[in-house]
């Protein structure tokens, strides 16, 4: 596995290895170059993929499952569509993940509540979801994850063992911040892209062509389109045969300490 400390570890000894060779044979020191953006490109590719495990280990779908069984899970809410995300969700009998960003639930304290008594689970998505996230330091990250916790555990009285990263970028901070607050990382592998365009053609169409037993399904509760796309999708799945089970049971893990 392609870790950020391995990556780094073999890198620095490859810069030192040409520095000590440069002693005895001249280097264009365009090399340097290259082998650096190279160690750059990495770093990027790796903390952008959050299925990369490269800073931290995710869980992103279960490969071992062949029954035609999926988890479906929400990001960035809670938000006024949340209550047509749920009313969709009950019509077919299906429970979800919801990944709460703090100062939203703030703001919808009771539509929290519902998704809780619904029966659907909840993770912790910070709780500023702000675009400089993975420039923070551990302490501001950590802060963030535990004041979003606060918020959570007050509807669910169980401490939460789920946390999705903002854009689902992961940086050595964040894998420091996690490693003092224990959170398991969820990801996904089917990336719906509703939070980015509002075509709904698209977004299905990507949707049902990655669909696969064991996946994650990543969509939004926070806009009338990804709405639309969610009912749709359902019935597809009706329709196929496919069946929609919890992160927890799809991961076999647990949503809150026991």
């Amino acid at each position: 596995m392609i870790t950020h400390k391995n990556t780094s570890l073999f890198f620095v000894f490859l810069l030192l290895s040409l520095v000590l060779v440069n002693l005895f044979i001249v280097i264009n020191w365009l090399w340097l170059i290259v082998i650096v953006l190279i160690w750059l490109g990495i770093n990027a590719f790796g903390s952008a993929r959050i299925s990369s495990n490269y800073h931290v280990k995710a869980f992103c779908n279960n490969p071992l499952e062949r029954e035609k069984k999926i988890a479906i899970t929400f990001d960035d809410g809670p938000s006024v569509f949340t209550l047509e995300i749920l009313e969709l969700l009950k019509k077919h009998n299906v429970k979800a993940t919801f990944f709460c960003i703090g100062k939203n639930i703030e703001a919808h304290p009771e539509i929290l509540k519902q998704i809780i008594a619904e029966g659907h689970s909840v993770g912790n998505h910070s709780y500023n979801h702000s675009p400089f996230f993975d420039f923070y330091n551990a302490k501001k990250i950590k802060t963030e994850i535990q004041k979003t916790d606060e918020l959570l555990e007050k509807f669910t009285s169980k401490k939460i063992n789920f946390f999705r990263p903002p854009y689902g970028v992961t940086t050595p901070s964040i894998r420091r911040a996690l490693k003092q607050t224990g959170h398991k990382v969820i990801g996904w592998n089917i990336r719906s892209l509703d939070g980015g365009t509002k075509n709904q053609k698209l977004i299905f169409n990507r949707i049902i062509k990655r669909v696969s037993p064991g996946g994650i399904v990543l969509l939004h509760d926070t806009a009338s389109h990804s709405v639309l796309v969610l009912e749709q999708f359902l019935q597809f799945l009706q329709q196929n045969n496919y069946e929609v089970i919890s992160v927890e049971e799809l991961l076999n893990l647990n949503a809150y300490e026991i």
